[in-house]
């Protein structure tokens, strides 16, 4: 719960630095479950769209994780080495995606590069 709160509190619209593989990751699981709260909730307030499962409820938890959920992912880039204009990888279909996945998943940089020093350390 403390890497979700540093990248919605400290880390909100910061675009510069590096995040380990556990922030960006911890972020991204809170995410989804507040995510998946929010169509709960827009299915039992009947507030969804369209027939759809998502309603308002959905559309601000997302609005409100925009920012920092892309600001995570530049950083996590940065951590290895990658710029965060990498993330325009994932408009290829299928293989960006892939392909950013797996840079969200290796391990970051052990040493410091031209995005800061290692955040392990």
């Amino acid at each position: 719960m403390n890497w979700y709160l540093k990248v919605m509190t400290q880390n909100y619209a910061n675009f510069s630095g590096r995040a380990r593989r556990k922030e960006y990751w911890m972020w991204y699981l809170f995410y989804l479950i507040m995510i998946i709260i929010a169509t709960i909730l827009d299915l039992i307030i009947g507030s969804s769209f369209f027939g759809l499962p998502y309603g308002i409820c959905y559309l601000l938890v997302g609005l409100a994780h925009f920012v920092p959920g892309l600001a995570a992912a530049v950083r996590r880039l940065h951590d290895v080495g990658k710029s965060g204009w990498f993330l325009l990888i994932g408009l290829i279909p299928l293989l960006g995606a892939i392909w950013l996945l797996v840079l969200f998943l290796i391990e970051g940089e052990q040493k410091e590069n031209k995005y800061g020093a290692n955040p392990k350390d």
